[in-house]
């Protein structure tokens, strides 16, 4: 069986985390991590300690003129995306990205377009409608399991922001940080997958008054559904209290509340809710394996740069609304 050779650029979190799951969870295809790059020396020395096998880089072209890849996984942050993809994608190479796709709708719309002409798998890593408790809430909706849909609200609140294990240099800047971006992507492209396509109707996003180029503190906003159904957002940082992110779904005949990203809830009006079963996640890498199996073309369920671009829409309307 074919080895694919996968490169890692970007060894934050994510990138290392990658790295760690391909490294320990059972694949049909194996997998190579090939190479790494990264602009931190000191992290490069780290990785090479511990990963003789693997070659190292400082800069994203010299690894591509370098290495014969079939997949690149981008894990730098998110106002890198754009010029590491462009550069993947001159190559022909498969694409595999974070979120958001880009750190603005027009990069967004040219890595659309280029990934379109390289005729390449092209995947964001847009993980949630792969958890037990979405697939299951999904089901739900579509069974009609809380009749038709009133509204929905969808609550973000981070006593800390960043989190403690967040910490680096850009989350918390006004261009590329804050928890509209960061987290608020991976719920407006659940919402969209499960519910269809949102617009943003109105927005109040309130940023620090003496830190100038530091993310939001609070968000008020009201996004609509194209059936007309609403979703009212509030979120919130810097407080005293517990983080909450969460999505409630008013229905005609009961409620369902996803909270903190995989707790299901559900009960009939005028009832407590109580805990949905759901099936334990199947994998620690559920979006990689699909998009190994695109890449050998097989069936597998991914988001592509299109759906980063849909997405992106509604994540943009909601950062400039100040």
């Amino acid at each position: 069986m074919k080895v694919l050779k996968m490169a890692v650029i970007g060894l934050g979190k994510m990138g290392l985390h990658m790295i760690d799951q391909v490294e320990n969870t059972p694949m049909d295809t194996p997998v190579e991590i090939t190479a790494v790059c990264d602009a931190n020396e000191q992290g490069l020395q780290d990785f090479a300690a511990s990963h003789p096998s693997v070659k190292t880089y400082r800069t994203y072209q010299e690894l591509l003129n370098e290495q014969q890849i079939d997949l690149v996984y981008i894990a730098v942050p998110p106002k890198y995306h754009y010029p590491v993809v462009m550069e993947v994608l001159k190559r022909r190479i498969h694409v595999f990205c974070e979120k958001p796709l880009a750190n603005s709708l027009d990069e967004a719309r040219r890595m659309v377009e280029a990934a379109e002409q390289a005729g390449v798998v092209h995947a964001v890593h847009f993980s949630m409608p792969h958890e037990p408790a979405v697939l299951k809430l999904q089901e739900m909706v579509n069974q009609h399991a809380v009749g038709d849909i009133r509204k929905m609200d969808l609550i973000l609140q981070f006593p800390q922001w960043p989190r403690s294990w967040q910490q680096n240099d850009w989350i918390m800047s006004r261009d590329q940080g804050g928890f509209i971006l960061e987290v608020g992507i991976h719920w407006i492209h659940m919402i969209q997958t499960v519910f269809g396509r949102l617009s943003l109707l109105n927005a109040q996003v309130t940023y620090p008054d003496d830190k100038p180029d530091s993310c939001e503190q609070e968000v008020q906003a009201v996004l609509e559904v194209q059936d007309g159904t609403r979703v009212h957002v509030q979120g919130i940082s810097h407080f005293a209290g517990e983080e909450r992110v969460s999505m409630v779904v008013y229905g005609t005949e009961g409620t369902i509340a996803l909270e903190n990203w995989e707790e299901l809830l559900s009960g009939p009006i005028g009832q407590p809710l109580s805990p949905v079963e759901v099936l334990d996640s199947s994998s620690e890498l559920p979006v990689l394996k699909h998009v190994i199996a695109r890449i050998q073309g097989k069936p597998g369920r991914i988001y592509t740069f299109h759906d980063g671009y849909e997405a992106q829409q509604v994540l943009e309307a909601l950062r400039g609304s100040h």
